[in-house]
């Protein structure tokens, strides 16, 4: 049986895990970007280990090692083949492990402690209850009063397991886990630790006649079989915390290995990326892995931001969503979904769905102004990084929006490669020393970039394409040209 887990629970290794890489991305860029749709692509097939590590690598960016090990498991199907069957039976892990392992950090240090309390030491003495029941229950065929403490510990026998029912269930699922990943471990005979992998995991299954049919029961109720081992293999988890990380890492990061092989030998076009200079982007046919009739279409930065306009309804948001993913995607996996890429590995945050929330009493302006302050507070990190921006600045008045808008992402383009879709054309001549123009045109069924600046707009054309009265579509038109400065004097 495989079982599904919560986005949270996918997270939890990455927020324990400690800080690492070049830049996290950060919640808003998480959801802008619609990466855990993405990420449930990618990791198909993948037990919540392997997911785990993915999400891991799509938040903070992976090592060389990772996509060179997954090149060579695309290159050699019978090694795919043998790790998906030595991996399997991670799949039915029905819980994740990580928070047993993991203690919070909050950066890049080495954890050397469990996170797990210690064993009390009243345990050691636990075996007297049973013994003193049962010593008891022999006494009371002899001597009728025996039946007394032997109906007085019954009830404490009784209230022991009702004490701990539901953290011995608890224990029990990642306990389970955890010996699924020791096996998984274990199976890889060239790792490192799996002759101890498979020490361990043995100490920490059940002794096989307490959990055979019809002696569970018994010596669960009678001697407390569970309790004695819920508190023997958390002992045993605390005091192998460090090689049970190693040994977690080390499974989960295969895991992702494969889930990535068995990702991109499904796609139709992929590359590996280059790692280019921080300011240059050449994407080359890019698409959106999401999209299955995405257009592709070429983007090449080098140097400058780009400011980009096009008509309602091209898919400007598209274009971004697709260059942000494909950017996270090199810097995480090491590929794009184009022809060819030529990325910096950097760090990429998303500013495009601001909304309002009438719960926190926050407007859309006020929302928009809360993530220009992040995205600015970002920009100050020592190394640059790239922003993806759509329609900024919407929820205030036309000038405001644009005199906002000029100053915030002049800031940015200082101190990073932005990104930046509006319909205030305008904002094209106040950027022009910092964002190159380019227009996402429609030619032959195909989008394409080019230089410049959208001259004609389509939104009254789509008012009067929509079903609204003639009269309607006319008045619009006579405002547009009267602030146009286009009306002629009577």
């Amino acid at each position: 049986m495989e079982y599904s887990f919560s986005d949270s629970a996918v997270a939890r290794y990455d927020e324990l895990a400690g800080a690492s890489g070049n830049g996290a991305v950060d919640g808003q860029t998480w959801q802008d970007l619609l990466l855990a749709p993405y990420l449930r692509a990618v990791g198909e097939g993948a037990s919540i280990f392997g997911r785990q590590m993915l999400y891991r690598r799509l938040r903070r960016g992976a090592s060389v090692a990772a996509a060179d090990r997954v090149r060579a498991l695309l290159t050699d199907v019978g090694a795919r083949e043998r790790l998906a069957t030595q991996l399997a039976p991670l799949r039915k892990a029905s819980a994740e492990v990580s928070e047993s392992l993991f203690v919070p950090v909050t950066d890049a240090v080495v954890q050397t402690e469990s996170p797990l309390p210690p064993v009390p030491r009243w345990s050691a003495w636990l075996w007297l209850v049973p013994v003193a029941f049962l010593a008891s229950v022999a006494a009371s065929f002899f001597w009728l009063a025996a039946l007394v403490p032997a109906v007085v510990l019954s009830l404490v026998l009784m209230a022991i397991q009702i004490a701990f029912h539901s953290r011995v269930q608890r224990w029990s699922a990642i306990s389970e886990a955890l010996q699924l990943q020791l096996y998984a471990h274990s199976q890889q005979a060239d790792a490192p630790g799996a002759g101890q992998a498979a020490q361990l995991r043995s100490k920490l299954a059940r002794n096989a006649f307490t959990t055979a049919p019809g002696v569970t029961e018994y010596a669960d109720w009678v001697m407390l079989a569970n309790l004695k081992h819920y508190f023997a293999t958390r002992r045993l988890v605390r005091g192998h915390a460090a090689f049970l990380r190693e040994s977690f890492e080390l499974v989960a990061g295969h895991d992702a290995d494969l889930a990535l092989a068995r990702h991109l030998s499904t796609q139709a076009q992929w590359c590996w990326a280059e790692e280019g200079w921080e300011q240059e982007v050449q994407l080359r046919a890019v698409r959106h892995p999401l999209l299955p009739d995405a257009q592709a279409l070429d983007l090449e930065l080098d140097g400058k931001s780009a400011f980009i306009s096009g008509q309602n309804g091209i898919g400007k948001s598209t274009l971004l969503r697709t260059v942000g993913l494909n950017l996270l995607a090199a810097r995480a996996f090491g590929f794009c979904y184009a022809e060819a890429a030529h990325v910096p590995n950097l760090p990429v945050y998303a500013s495009m769905q601001n909304e309002d929330a009438l719960d926190g009493g926050e407007s859309l302006y006020q929302s928009e102004l809360r993530r220009a302050h992040e995205l600015l507070a970002l920009a100050k990190a020592p190394q640059r990084a790239v922003f993806i921006i759509d329609e900024i600045f919407r929820g205030t008045n036309h000038l405001e929006s644009v005199s906002a808008a000029a100053a915030v992402l002049e800031q940015l383009a200082g101190r990073g490669t932005v990104l930046v879709s509006s319909h205030n054309v305008v904002l094209a001549q106040l950027l022009e020393l910092c964002c190159e123009p380019l227009l996402v045109q429609k030619r032959a069924a195909r989008l394409v970039l080019t230089p410049g600046v959208l001259a004609e707009t389509n939104g009254l054309t789509l008012l009067a394409q929509s079903g609204f009265d003639a009269s309607i579509e006319q008045r619009a038109r006579d405002v547009y040209k009267r602030l146009s400065g286009r009306l002629l004097p009577a």
